[in-house]
């Protein structure tokens, strides 16, 4: 077992030290190593003019995608929560997940059949490439904001705050979204590092000018390899910077959890 265990972690490892050592290769070519050794393939992503559109636009589609998730992830999880019950709860949340079981080409053929209308021609809009994100991510939210719910206990917080008096608006201000804090950051944080990583519905739905990191992305292992190993590496830091981020949160977010239960 931990043989198998060692092999698999291996695997996983291999192919990221490899592309952190390209990154930094003179020339690599049909060889197990690159030869050589520079820093100018993070100078040339850096001022690539494409890549340097493809960044921004990434990280504008992530603020986006964060954003509506607060806006439309925190009322339906309240919704689920709170007004759900039996088997009405569990289809909300079937309903929820249902962006995380479907391809996301099947998601993106549909994307693409409807907004290439002469009706909704938003195809290769930043909007719609923004909302496919939205959709992709949102499950995420509603997921962990739900599960926090439950552990905390959140409706008698709000039993007790509404037997002093407290509005909804009050409850919801002062008890609910401080409680729900930590989990709402672990779940944003999860939420950016999915979609900065996002490359099926982004390469099929992005138009040429709004196109995202990873999809220009592809067009870079057609030239340069140490060029496309470096651009690779700027992206999996993000993610990984991204998710070291979500545990950290999350982690504090368990702990305040087990300190109030107890």
């Amino acid at each position: 077992m931990p043989f198998i265990a060692f092999a698999y972690l291996l695997f996983l490892a291999a192919p990221v030290v490899l592309l952190g050592v390209g990154s930094f290769g003179e020339t690599w070519s049909n060889t197990l190593l690159p030869s050589g050794f520079t820093w100018r393939w993070y100078a040339e992503v850096a001022s690539d003019p494409s890549f340097r559109r493809a960044f921004i636009t990434s990280l504008q589609v992530v603020a986006f995608t964060c954003a509506l998730n607060v806006l439309i992830g925190v009322p339906l999880a309240y919704a689920i929560h709170a007004g759900a019950r039996g088997g009405v709860r569990l289809a909300a949340r079937l309903v929820t997940l249902m962006p995380v079981a479907v391809p996301e080409l099947v998601l993106a053929f549909g994307f693409i059949l409807v907004f290439s209308s002469d009706t909704l021609p938003w195809l290769g809009s930043f909007w719609l490439l923004a909302a496919g994100h939205v959709v992709l991510t949102l499950p995420y939210t509603v997921t962990a904001l739900v599960a926090d719910m439950d552990q905390l206990r959140l409706d008698e917080y709000e039993q007790a705050a509404a037997t002093l008096g407290a509005s909804f608006a009050a409850r919801m201000r002062d008890v609910t979204l401080p409680l729900l804090q930590p989990s709402l950051l672990s779940a944003l944080l999860t939420v950016a590092a999915l979609s900065i990583g996002e490359f099926q519905l982004s390469n099929l739905v992005a138009g040429f000018l709004s196109r995202t990191y990873p999809v220009v992305l592809l067009q870079a292992f057609y030239g340069a390899t140490g060029f496309a190993c470096a651009a690779t590496v700027v992206l999996l830091v993000l993610a990984v910077a991204a998710s070291l981020a979500s545990g950290a949160a999350a982690r504090i977010g368990g702990a305040r959890g087990s300190g109030g239960a107890a």
